[in-house]
C-alpha cells in the first residue's frame, strides 16, 4: 500500500474527502470515495473511483466538468483546487504548445461547444495533440445532449483515474 493511501484511509471523513477532491472535482465524488475507506491498494482505490462515480446525479458531473479549464487555456475555474489547476496545466501541455491556427479554432469550437452544450468540453488530453484534440471536439460537436454527456463522463472517469494515480505516487 503506498504511504498516500494509508494516511488517507486513517484521516478524518471530511478531510479525506477534500484531499481526494482534486482528483476529480466533485463534492458528491469526493464524499463517496470518504465513505468508502479504507482502500487497500490502487487497484481497489480505481475501482471505487469508478462505482462511485457511475452512481453520481448529473449535477455531481458538471460540477466536476466545471472544475476544467477550457482546452487550450491555462486558467482554470476558480472553484478548482491548485493540484488540480495543476494536473491540468500538464494535461494540457500538447495543446498549450499548437500553433495560433490551432489555438484559434480550439477556441472557437470551445465556445461554439459552450454554446450548444452548456459547459466547458471535456476530453482526457493527456497524450493528445492539439490537432487531434481539436479533431475530437469537431466530432462531439455533431453528438445529441445525451451522448454528448455520457462522453464527457467518460473523459472525466479518464481523467480521474490518471489524477488518482498522479495522486497516489506523487
Amino acid at each position: 500500500m503506498s504511504e498516500v493511501l494509508a494516511l488517507w484511509n486513517g484521516l478524518a471523513e471530511e478531510e479525506a474527502a477534500l484531499r481526494i477532491l482534486p482528483c476529480c472535482g466533485s463534492w458528491g465524488w469526493a464524499a463517496g470515495m470518504a465513505g468508502r475507506r479504507p482502500l487497500g491498494d490502487e487497484a481497489a482505490l480505481l475501482r471505487a473511483a469508478d462505482e462511485v462515480w457511475r452512481k453520481l446525479a448529473v449535477k455531481d458531473w458538471m460540477e466536476a466538468f466545471a472544475s476544467h479549464p477550457r482546452i487550450g487555456e491555462r486558467k482554470a475555474s476558480e472553484s478548482a483546487a491548485p493540484q488540480s489547476a495543476a494536473w491540468s496545466a500538464q494535461e494540457q501541455r500538447e495543446a498549450a504548445a499548437a500553433d495560433d491556427v490551432v489555438k484559434a479554432a480550439l477556441a472557437a469550437e470551445n465556445a461554439e461547444y459552450e454554446r450548444r452544450f452548456g459547459r466547458v468540453f471535456l476530453v482526457s488530453a493527456t497524450g493528445k495533440s492539439a490537432s487531434e484534440i481539436l479533431e475530437i471536439l469537431r466530432r462531439r460537436l455533431g453528438n445529441d445532449g445525451a451522448t454528448e454527456l455520457r462522453e464527457a463522463a467518460e473523459e472525466q472517469r479518464k481523467i480521474t483515474a490518471i489524477r488518482l494515480k498522479k495522486w497516489l505516487w506523487g
